[in-house]
């Protein structure tokens, strides 16, 4: 059975969010997401890494998306930040994963946990992150 990424995502935006508001050590808050009912159902290693990354690794995340933002990192929502961390680590950190699959993910999660046209703020800015983090994988499919 294929493990669910989608939900891992899903769980790791939470997870991030609950970071933002609390400032929950990140093992405390991966022990209480995976007591998800579903949680055996999802592909658990990603989740981790995602969670774990986007924590540790928040600050060079946050500098790869400064650019791409019309508004200072402060000012986001903290689910479109949360969207944004998860997407900017998978582009980095998960070159096998293409482009548009982190971008569509991100639109998704948004559409789920965010404001209503927060999915498009996202999809403006993983778009433009998309042309400097994956230039050579952005640039092939302009050009097929």
């Amino acid at each position: 059975m294929k493990k669910n990424r989608r939900k891992a995502r899903e769980l790791a935006v939470q997870g991030l969010y609950q970071r933002q508001l609390t400032g929950d050590p990140v093992e405390t808050i991966e022990a209480q997401l995976r007591e998800h009912e579903e949680f055996d159902k999802i592909d658990g290693e990603h989740f981790s890494a995602i969670l774990h990354g986007a924590i540790n690794d928040a600050i060079n995340l946050e500098n790869k998306l400064r650019p791409c933002l019309d508004r200072p990192m402060e000012d986001l929502s903290p689910v479109e930040r949360a969207v944004l961390l998860v997407a900017t680590y998978e582009f980095v950190h998960h070159l096998e994963i293409p482009y548009r699959v982190v971008i569509n993910e991100a639109i998704e999660l948004a559409k789920c946990f965010g404001g209503t046209d927060g999915y498009k703020y996202v999809n403006g800015v993983l778009d433009k992150l998309a042309a400097s983090e994956r230039a050579v994988e952005v640039g092939a499919a302009k050009g097929s």
